[in-house]
């Protein structure tokens, strides 16, 4: 039952996923000569705050050899059923998507990997919230997105203190929908990520009930649709599209005002916001080994065995480790 209901939501998501794809997506050519790639148009998922605007302030945009088109989605588990649909053929998401994707046998492949400071996740409460201790949540209403990396943030925390999903009310709700939620009252707490952690403590008065530290990998991912890889061309631009981010990311961590402000401008969030949002940001660039497939089959069997996902999926099966040289040892 629970397989068919897996496959029923990402049916019922899909055309409204690939609508999104279309409505939101923006073209960028380029000015240089790419030789074989000049004819490919890679098709790009991405996030609030995300590649595009890294990419863009870091110039990595600059003189690409092929064309891209953005599509814009509100959480990872939407973008991966694109790249699943073939809609998308590549796009970034958090430590957890991948692993309800491939617990829905989809068609995707993780093909890089970073970690950032595990602050970055919470757990957030309203101000003036009853709720001092983990423990309280029993009993409480708390949101979350659905296979996003604060699913398992919230599980582990839950995990620790004993408890389990029906222990809570849970409201699946993607982060828009939740805010509102959070900021009306109608939520207990809220499981999110940056930056949204940021926005929530800056704006809303939000009080940090428990941060990722100790609890989450803090792995995030480049997944790619297996259509995608098996072409040539995509493949290259793939490749060079992978080069471009991680040399955005270093930028990232060493002009971080910089990156901040032009964060703000591209996101309409203010500075306020985006300063301890990219602070919160600082990323590792890593390859995508053994113990990092371990550390998400961890993930994986402690979503199966909560009854989350259905039965044991392996998750180096859905990991593609052709880019890895990309990675250098002071990144």
């Amino acid at each position: 039952m629970i397989a068919k209901a897996v496959r029923l939501l990402a049916a019922a998501g899909l055309a409204a996923t690939l609508a999104a794809c279309g409505a939101s997506a923006s073209s960028q050519g380029s000015s240089g000569s790419g030789g074989g790639l000049a004819g490919v148009t890679l098709r790009v998922g991405d996030q609030k705050a995300g590649s595009q605007v890294l990419l863009t302030a870091s110039g990595e945009l600059d003189k690409l050899p092929y064309k891209v088109t953005w599509a814009q989605f509100t959480s990872g588990p939407p973008l991966l059923e694109a790249v699943n649909a073939g809609g998308v053929d590549i796009g970034a998401v958090g430590n957890t998507p991948p692993i309800f994707a491939a617990a829905a046998n989809s068609k995707i492949a993780v093909v890089a990997a970073d970690q950032m400071n595990a602050k970055s996740s919470a757990v957030v409460v309203p101000p003036g919230s009853p709720i001092t201790a983990t423990a309280q949540l029993k009993g409480r209403r708390v949101a979350v997105a659905k296979g996003s990396s604060a699913h398992y943030h919230l599980l582990a925390v839950l995990k620790k203190d004993g408890l389990s999903f029906k222990d809570i009310t849970v409201s699946y709700l993607q982060p828009a929908d939740a805010l509102a939620a959070f900021t009306s009252g109608r939520i207990d707490a809220w499981a999110i990520w940056d930056p949204y952690t940021s926005q929530a403590v800056v704006q809303n008065k939000a009080r940090i009930l428990v941060d990722g530290t100790g609890y989450v990998n803090g792995y995030n991912f480049q997944v790619a649709g297996r259509d995608a890889l098996a072409d040539k061309d995509k493949t290259a631009a793939i490749r060079d599209y992978l080069a471009r981010l991680q040399r955005a990311k270093i930028w990232a961590n060493t002009h971080q005002d910089e990156w901040a402000k032009v964060w703000a401008e591209e996101t309409g969030l203010p500075v306020e916001v985006t300063g301890p949002a990219a602070a919160n940001r600082v990323t590792r660039i890593v390859r995508i080994d053994d113990a990092l497939v371990a550390s998400e089959q961890e993930m994986a069997d402690a979503f199966g065995a909560e009854g989350l996902i259905p039965g044991k999926i392996d998750f180096a099966g859905f990991a593609d480790r052709r880019f890895n040289d990309l990675v250098k040892k002071d990144a």
